[in-house]
């Protein structure tokens, strides 16, 4: 990883988004800044807060409080209060990472006079294309999680200089995931003190992601009730899908499952920080995102862990799988394909997985590269 003594200089980087409270941009925010502490260069990051804040200071970072991703006319006033930390600590890096902070961050540099920050972005989504969206390919360096998000930009954007476009896959820390010598069995015994649901006979399938709509829970009931169908007496973990203000949605999900009788083997539980002994616990872990994902972090996560994954063969999830677990891709929308590959995934011996070469440090390293090269550009 560079440092400041080898580059010779001890940069600042500040970095922009809505909050700390949980996801890919939120924990690569925190893995960056932390890379450029261990660097030896000052790592500030401007957000609301949030539950994730305590791991951002003990990695030595900065936090500035300003609440510049909220969807109001009265967020306009913090780009004055930016552009005034702007200039005060007079950062070489400006690095935002979601679309109303990145507007902010870029009024605040315009009035700026020179010589002012360098203005990078980073494409963490497949966010809606138009105007609005488009701030997060202005960046003079725009980084791109996959090469499903750098094709995205440029399939909207035919304007846009392909050269701009960095493509820096995330990563997954090999120290944390890796594969759990205990069998699933074991390990979900330890957790059914935490989770009843997890006791008893039967496979386990892991579905880890927020409680929306374009998760794809429906299908991963719909699958459930398959396997049921077909005699396996499976059940569904979802991982994160409960949380507040998503009531009537879960209650929907339960109507489902309801319906197709499998109710009581369905369990739903809010995030947990503990996200390793949820994979280590798993049978067969799903990703079955409607809406096409930028990346795809948990299918790294359970390859990672040992763990077979299946998902939908389209966007960054399919550019995984199809990269490192071929076995795992269904057609979009394809339900008896799904359900025939997870009983062949679930009958088959333990996988004998391929190395991720999609690690943190990797990610790490080459950001900090790229804030060197621009810097020296």
């Amino acid at each position: 990883m560079p440092d400041a003594a080898s580059t010779g200089r001890r940069l600042c980087v500040v970095q922009l988004l809505p909050a700390l409270e949980s996801g890919g941009v939120e924990r690569s925010t925190i893995e960056i800044a932390q890379a450029l502490v261990q660097a030896g260069h000052r790592a500030i990051v401007v957000s609301a807060g949030g539950r994730l804040l305590p791991l951002l200071r003990e990695a030595g970072a900065e936090h500035v409080a300003l609440d510049i991703g909220r969807k109001s006319l009265l967020t306009l006033r913090h780009a004055l209060a930016l552009r005034r930390l702007f200039e005060r600590e007079r950062p070489d890096i400006v690095h935002a990472r979601s679309r109303l902070p990145a507007w902010l961050g870029a009024w605040a540099l315009r009035r700026m006079p020179p010589p002012r920050p360098r203005w990078v972005t980073t494409a963490h989504g497949l966010n809606s294309p138009g105007r609005y969206s488009r701030i997060m390919a202005s960046g003079e360096r725009v980084v791109c999680v996959s090469g499903t998000v750098r094709d995205y930009l440029l399939a909207h954007y035919p304007d846009l200089d392909p050269a701009r476009l960095v493509v820096v896959p995330r990563g997954i820390d090999p120290a944390v995931f890796h594969p759990d010598p205990r069998p699933a069995t074991e390990v979900r015994q330890a957790l059914a003190t935490e989770y009843p649901g997890l006791a008893g006979a039967g496979p386990l399938l892991l579905m880890p992601g927020r409680g929306t709509r374009i998760k794809g829970h429906a299908d991963g009931i719909d699958l459930l009730a398959s396997l049921h169908a077909a005699g396996c007496p499976a059940r569904l973990w979802l991982l994160g899908a409960q949380a507040a203000g998503r009531e009537a949605y879960l209650g929907e999900l339960r109507q489902r499952a309801a319906a197709a009788g499998v109710a009581d083997a369905l369990l739903v539980t809010p995030p947990r920080n503990d996200i390793r002994s949820a994979y280590a616990a798993a049978d067969l872990v799903l990703q079955l995102s409607r809406k096409p994902e930028a990346f795809g972090r948990t299918v790294l996560e359970a390859l990672a862990m040992g763990r077979p994954v299946l998902g939908w063969d389209h966007g960054g999830v399919g550019e995984l799988l199809a990269r490192l677990y071929p076995a795992g891709r269904v057609a979009l929308g394809d339900m008896a394909a799904l359900a025939g590959t997870a009983r062949a995934l679930l009958d088959a011996p333990s996988p004998t997985l391929p190395a991720i070469p999609f690690t943190l440090r990797a990610m790490q390293d080459a950001t900090l590269s790229l804030y060197d090269q621009l810097i020296h550009a």
